[in-house]
């Protein structure tokens, strides 16, 4: 702002290098860092003709927080350093008793708590305490000997705590900026780089500024501004100030403000040299501004200004606005929008967070955005009888299970005691638009009375519930919502992503109603079909599953396997005709058969099952008990499943290529791409590719009629990546199971990371979550060697990711970077994907 001729207080900046060697001095200045800090006042005082502790003509300075990422509110900043008993007597003489006291029991106040660690609430029980006993309802109301008696009063709660105020300037100063290094490891800071994912940086820098004074009178004021709304992306000047205050009264909320509109008659000559300011800062930095200023006795005064945060909303109208005003590129519009803020666009949202606040219980994991309220229930019968009724619900559970997903398709949103971000609950919410928040360990669930307890409070079935799946609160009641709206603007912004996108972007979809929501999105073809999904998709199939499960010998087994045939057949061509034109890759089945068998009370699914197959029940039993596994992440699933029983697969690839058939010939033009999952050795594949291409075979024979279609494997034990080129002899494509692959490579369940993973991120053990943000060091590298060394064998391998990892930002341009084909991720999580590969690809374009 300096630079381009605004009206700045003078000051210096402490840099980032000199914050990472405090810390690394164990809090303790670099050698010679305080000399140089000396020099910098120096040069402030020559500059205005003040001195940094004198009575007669005394420079104040405030001392601010500056990291290279915006975190406003994380760290710390403390204001009118520089008072004593003796300065602030020679600042009553100058400029009035009222103000120079005013100043000194702010200064008492943030100094105390910021530097000391004093609690701000014992300072504001006494200036309470004071204005009651005075009898006014404002600062504003008090006097100058009602302030002089505060600051005797702040001076005592100094005592009470054994702290002692230093009367010497210089050691405010340096005491000051000791706090504000400190303030960089603050847990309010850690929380907000983990969330934002900020990593990499030094440190804060320290701005040392000299005061000016909004607290003067009628003449003067302060202020906090966007130069465009940041809620909708209106090019309108969106703010409030103060007249007669400092700047924390607007930020903490000290006094209500006024709205920024109101000062050109409050302050005229001053807003409107405002006004140009925030042109000329728009136009410099091409972009909206956050700012703060101060008006001194009529005079203006920018204090501080950065790129402001914003909605979703307001990102992509301003990224168009900008465009169109000229002020930027296109390339450099969709660099200015976060894949977050398209997140925000894709999902319900409350009409007013603040609104609900009050009634806000407890919070756990934001597992899946967006905003849903409903009654509660707590079994996935009621959640599908409720919504058979028309009612919205949540269903609330301690964990769900491949079981619940009826439930959770029928709920407006999932809430759970149990599961991390890539649980059950979340990964099925993610990819179905569901609103979920999982992992909220307070939560306490007793599903014979149909009531949980958190919070202090306790609901019961029925009782209306909101959750906002964004920020992981769970509010009690209903919470007033708003539908997703795509704008034109979103539109058009999307056009110009997809222009500078080098990366295709597919879907994880199971139904041919996700499939067409994911097209509909963006999506370029499908990266997964989770087979093991539809065969809950009614009360018929998995019974025939079950039948199938406990089949004595292999004709009984076919025959449930024929009785499924329809059902996978049927949903096969929906995705078919949905996908029309574009590849659908197909994981053949997956999970432990275990896992289609119910949790807890058996009996009615025994006696079902005996019914169907004239078993006795304690066959059924003693079958169902030998099903169990120690560790069934790794143990009977994926190909080793299919090998074992090659019938199961047969009967899938069969469904796969009769609906591409008829897909055909009803006008579609289907693309099969069918996966082999699990694979860890090069036999296993050979097996799996010889058993599809003799069924298909077959298949075609029978139909007279053919499709192409291309068999691969998805890439999920670190054995498979290490032999990715003897693999590649045999699969044309691979997709990486990240998930999986994170799972097996660092040794960790992800069912149970949760019980040791905070500690690991607040501990710096693990920089990310990698079940959310690929590991690319180690991970990382298995993806890069494997798809280097299938390209060695099979130069056309198409690769590409289906994991969690797909949709995340971050990863997404890891795997841009590492030569991948295409991403693959749940529908709504398409946008977000294409913008990120869209960035990734500028980004590598300047490097």
């Amino acid at each position: 702002m300096s630079r381009v001729g605004l009206s700045v207080p003078p000051g210096f900046t402490v840099d980032t290098e000199t914050c990472a060697d405090f810390h690394a001095n164990g809090g303790a200045l670099p050698e010679g860092a305080w000399e140089e800090m000396v020099a910098g006042l120096a040069h402030v005082e020559a500059a205005l003709g003040k001195t940094l502790g004198d009575a007669e003509n005394p420079l104040l300075v405030s001392v601010r927080s500056g990291a290279a990422v915006s975190m406003p509110g994380m760290m710390d900043t403390v204001l009118n350093l520089g008072l004593n008993d003796s300065v602030v007597e020679g600042l009553a003489r100058r400029a009035g008793g009222r103000f120079a006291f005013d100043s000194y029991r702010r200064f008492l106040d943030m100094y105390g708590n910021v530097v000391m660690g004093i609690d701000h609430g014992k300072f504001e029980h006494a200036l309470e305490t004071l204005k009651r006993d005075v009898g006014v309802d404002s600062d504003e109301g008090l006097s100058e000997q009602n302030l002089r008696d505060l600051v005797e009063i702040y001076k005592g709660v100094y005592a009470s705590e054994n702290v002692s105020f230093p009367q010497d300037p210089l050691e405010q100063l340096r005491l000051a900026t000791y706090a504000v290094f400190d303030s960089w490891n603050s847990d309010r800071a850690k929380k907000y780089m983990a969330i934002n994912k900020i990593t990499g940086l030094r440190g804060t820098a320290v701005n040392i500024q000299a005061m000016v004074f909004g607290n003067m009178g009628e003449t003067s004021g302060t202020g906090v501004l966007f130069t465009r709304n940041p809620s909708t992306g209106e090019n309108k000047l969106y703010g409030e100030y103060l007249v007669n205050a400092q700047g924390e009264d607007v930020v903490a909320g000290i006094r209500t403000p006024s709205d920024i509109s109101t000062m050109k008659d409050a302050l005229p000559a001053a807003y409107e040299q405002l006004v140009k300011n925030t042109e000329l800062l728009e136009l410099h930095f091409k972009d909206m501004q956050d700012i703060e200023f101060t008006v001194e006795d009529g005079q203006l005064f920018m204090l501080q200004c950065r790129s402001g945060k914003r909605t979703g909303a307001g990102a992509v109208k301003m990224a168009v606005d900008f465009v169109k005003e000229g002020l930027v590129t296109k390339e450099e519009a969709v660099q200015m929008v976060e894949p977050t803020h398209v997140d925000q666009l894709l999902h319900p949202q409350f009409k007013d967070e603040g609104a609900y606040k009050a009634d806000v219980i407890g919070a756990g994991l934001p597992a899946s955005p967006g905003a849903a309220v409903g009654q509660i229930v707590f079994s996935t019968e009621d959640a599908e009888a409720a919504k058979a009724e028309g009612r919205k619900v949540i269903l609330v559970r301690v964990e769900t299970s491949p079981e619940d997903v009826g439930g959770m398709d029928a709920a407006e949103g999932i809430l759970t005691a149990r599961g991390g971000m890539t649980s059950h609950a979340a990964v099925v919410a993610r990819g179905w638009g569901k609103t979920c928040v999982s992992g909220c360990g307070e939560l306490s669930i007793d599903e014979h009375a149909r009531t949980f307890t958190l919070g202090g409070v306790t609901l019961h079935e029925n009782d209306w519930l909101s959750l906002n799946g964004t920020t992981g609160e769970i509010i009690r009641g209903r919470a007033d919502l708003m539908p997703p709206t795509v704008s034109e603007d979103l539109g058009t912004f999307m056009s110009w992503v997809d222009e500078f996108r080098d990366m295709k972007v597919l879907t994880n979809a199971d139904t041919p109603e996700d499939a067409a929501a994911a097209r509909a999105n963006g999506a370029e073809g499908i990266g997964l079909v989770r087979t093991e999904h539809m065969f809950f998709g009614s009360g018929e199939r998995i019974r025939t599953v079950r039948r199938m499960i406990m089949a004595k010998d292999t004709p009984s087994r076919e025959a449930a396997l024929d009785a499924l045939l329809p059902f996978q057949r049927d949903d096969f061509k929906g995705i078919f005709h949905a996908m029309s034109g574009l590849p659908v890759t197909i994981r053949l089945l997956d999970p432990p058969l275990h896992e289609f068998l119910p949790d807890g009370e058996l009996d009615d699914v025994v006696q079902l099952l005996s019914e169907d197959t004239g078993e006795t029940e304690e066959d059924i039993v003693e079958r169902i008990e030998k099903l169990v596994e120690v560790n069934p992440m790794l143990g009977f699933r994926g190909c080793r499943l299919a090998i074992t029983y090659p019938e199961i697969a047969r009967m899938q690839v069969r469904a796969i290529l009769e609906a591409a058939c008829e897909a055909k010939a009803e006008g579609a033009s289907p693309i099969p791409d069918i996966m082999v999952p699990l694979v860890g050795t090069v036999a296993e594949l050979e097996d799996q590719v010889a058993l599809i291409r003799q069924t298909a075979d077959v298949v075609f024979g029978e139909r007279g009629d053919s499709v192409e279609y291309r068999v691969g494997t998805m890439i999920e034990i670190p054995r498979a990546a290490l032999l990715s080129n003897e693999i590649a002899k045999h699969a044309e494509f691979f997709s990486f199971g990240t998930n999986d692959l994170t799972q097996m490579t660092f040794g960790y369940s992800r069912d149970d990371v949760g019980k040791f993973l905070p500690t690991y991120l607040e501990k710096g053990v693990l920089k990310h979550d990698p079940f959310q943000v690929i590991d690319v060091d180690g991970v990382g590298q298995l993806v890069q060697m494997s798809v280097e060394r299938g390209r060695s064998t099979r130069p056309d391998l198409k690769v590409g990711i289906c994991g969690e990892h797909g949709g995340e930002p971050i990863s997404v341009e890891f795997f841009a970077k590492s030569g991948l084909d295409y991403v693959s991720c749940s529908p709504f999580r398409v946008p977000i994907a294409r913008l990120a590969a869209a960035q990734a690809a500028i980004r590598a374009k300047k490097v």
